[in-house]
């Protein structure tokens, strides 16, 4: 496993992976690719790779508007073929080293309430993230809008205990 930058020749790639994950419906995978293709610095893309530099999951993140210090996770996927082998896992870390070491304070994910977000759920609770809201029906009907977040650093309410 090898954990590395996104670059334009992952583009194909990168659909094929967001599609085959089945979370994603058509706008969400093009919404997804054209944050990819903007190069915009407010967003920034790493991938985790497998055997034959094969890029199996990825990463996009970037600073929450008008916050200090908090960040957030907008896309997270990794090829279903290997979930369950700690991709996930490493692309989470990795994010949360980068901006730690920034000084961030804070990484927020957001994801569906739906019964097939249950596991993309326990997941985000097994690596340390911790529910912090919930909006009902905000999705669709029965689709609630949840977000996690995991504390980067220890600065809370404007004080620096770090």
């Amino acid at each position: 496993m090898r954990l590395g930058p996104l670059l334009p020749v992952h583009r194909a790639r990168l659909a094929e992976l967001l599609r085959a994950t089945g979370a994603f419906n058509a706008e969400e995978v093009e919404v997804a690719l054209s944050l990819f293709d903007l190069g915009d610095d407010d967003y920034e893309f790493v991938g985790v790779f497998g055997e034959g530099d094969r890029l199996m999951g990825y990463a996009c993140f970037g600073p929450t508007p008008s916050t200090e210090g908090t960040y957030d996770l907008y896309w997270l996927a990794v090829d279903p073929s290997t979930q369950g082998r700690g991709y996930g896992r490493a692309l989470t870390r990795e994010v949360e080293r980068v901006l730690a070491a920034r000084g961030a304070r804070l990484l927020v994910a957001e994801t569906s309430g739906r019964a097939d977000y249950a596991a993309t759920r326990a997941f985000y609770l097994a690596t340390g993230y911790e529910e912090v809201a919930r909006v009902h029906d905000f999705y669709a009907p029965a689709d609630d809008r949840i977000m996690l977040h995991r504390r980067l650093t220890t600065r809370e309410r404007g004080v620096a205990t770090r």
